[in-house]
């Protein structure tokens, strides 16, 4: 290929991918703002049914929200994806879906903040973070495209209150090669394959 043909593959590959990148912008807006309008009900404990067609986040819309997985983690989608990413990626769906269901969970609960970016975030200030894989000092970046997919599809169903609560309203858990001294003062909920969940025998968070 000569230096002219080179020279326009190139702006033809420039072009095409800012035309999608253009197509999908108002994608992942609308997903953002409907991604917000459902933590803000799930935080105030609207309703736990399904969130009506209208209103929920559609498989599309969950993709085309930090598509490349470098984005800053400011939105609903992204921080509940990443987070379903970082602590269960490799593992079977059922472990990431119960993952997702203790953020949302967590979310408004008495103990805890009322959006999902702070739920993950939260512990950071003091260096004691909820959630390890925040406060690890490795990038957040994701590394495997075809999980990190899946986990915003799960994300998406999460918020759209369309996932089973596989760990029966779990605020808390640990991996089965651990075992946590905080563990022994609250009452197991469920497990899977990799991971035991809990919630306060009394109900309250600490």
């Amino acid at each position: 290929m000569g230096s002219k043909g080179l020279a326009g593959g190139l702006l033809w590959i420039f072009f095409t991918g800012a035309a999608w990148a253009g197509a999908q912008a108002p994608i992942e807006a609308k997903a953002e703002q409907k991604a917000e309008v459902l933590e803000e009900k799930a935080a105030d404990k609207v309703s736990a049914a399904p969130a009506p067609k209208s209103e929920a986040i559609t498989p599309t819309e969950a993709q085309a929200v930090d598509p490349a997985g470098a984005a800053p983690l400011d939105d609903p989608l992204t921080c509940l994806a990443r987070s379903i990413y970082w602590e269960a990626k490799g593992k079977d769906t059922p472990e990431m879906e119960a993952v997702a269901s203790v953020v949302m969970n967590r979310l408004g609960h008495d103990g805890f903040p009322d959006t999902v970016c702070a739920v993950v975030k939260q512990g950071s200030e003091s260096g004691n973070c909820q959630f390890s894989w925040w406060c690890d000092g490795k990038p957040d970046q994701v590394k495997e495209d075809a999980e990190y997919a899946l986990a915003k599809e799960i994300a998406g169903k999460a918020l759209n209150r369309q996932l089973k609560d596989r760990t029966r309203g779990a605020l808390y858990f640990h991996d089965r090669g651990v075992h946590p001294s905080w563990a022994k003062a609250y009452r197991n909920t469920a497990q899977t394959g990799r991971f035991l969940f809990y919630k306060p025998a009394g109900g309250d968070a600490r």
